[in-house]
């Protein structure tokens, strides 16, 4: 999801790598669960937390749309994001807990950080008005993050990143190239490719996901090429 507005305006101004100290640590979050709630349909999916999530629940995509997940438009993409249910995400459990929390989405993970995306990759920033959490201490960014093979989450996050970009940019084009109808049909057929191939069509479980995930993307950018 692209935000416009100042890194002044919702950090402490710094900009963070993997390997430096962070203050977000806050005591495992115990008795508290604040970010857990009211978000709307800010926290979107990507294909790894959607791989991670059918793994940690074996529920297929669509199983999974029926309760916990739902589908939104973001900048001009359908994309998945989680389910809020009378105010709380979907996947909180009556101890106020998080009940999949080995499998939490990036989003998760990253809270209360965000990325700052610049010359091709990207770096850490602290959102100093958005945990509301009192004490904390510092902590290194990339144990926070909690994520395995953390080069090679990097360069998917990068490639993802790039990708959705350049499919925005691309549809952004489409009414100047053509009809208005044929531009809408074309769109509606690139939401449905990435939709279908990133998403809805499993992941193996037992194959590394990165390896999956390029062979996928590799063949939807020929995809979308040949609608052109």
């Amino acid at each position: 999801m692209l935000r416009n507005c100042s890194l002044d305006e919702i950090s402490d101004g710094r900009l963070y790598e993997a390997n430096d100290m962070v203050k977000a640590y806050c005591n495992e979050c115990k008795g508290c669960h604040a970010c857990c709630e009211g978000m709307g349909e800010s926290i979107i999916l990507d294909p790894l937390d959607i791989y991670r999530l059918t793994k940690e629940t074996g529920k297929s995509f669509e199983a999974l749309l029926a309760d916990t997940i739902e589908l939104n438009v973001v900048d001009g993409l359908i994309l998945p994001n989680i389910k809020m249910v009378d105010g709380k995400c979907s996947f909180l459990n009556e101890a106020g807990r998080c009940s999949i929390h080995a499998a939490r989405p990036g989003f998760c993970r990253l809270f209360p950080l965000g990325r700052y995306y610049e010359d091709g990759g990207f770096k850490y920033f602290l959102q100093i008005h958005e945990c509301e959490r009192a004490g904390k201490v510092k902590v290194k960014v990339s144990k926070w993050i909690d994520t395995p093979d953390l080069q090679k989450n990097t360069e998917y996050i990068n490639r993802w990143h790039d990708f959705l970009k350049q499919v925005q940019e691309y549809m952004c084009k489409l009414p100047a190239a053509n009809d208005e109808a044929k531009a809408d049909d074309q769109t509606r057929q690139i939401c449905m490719l990435i939709l279908n191939l990133m998403y809805i069509a499993r992941y193996e479980d037992q194959k590394d996901f990165y390896e999956q995930f390029e062979g996928r993307i590799v063949n939807l950018e020929k995809l979308i090429e040949h609608l052109g």
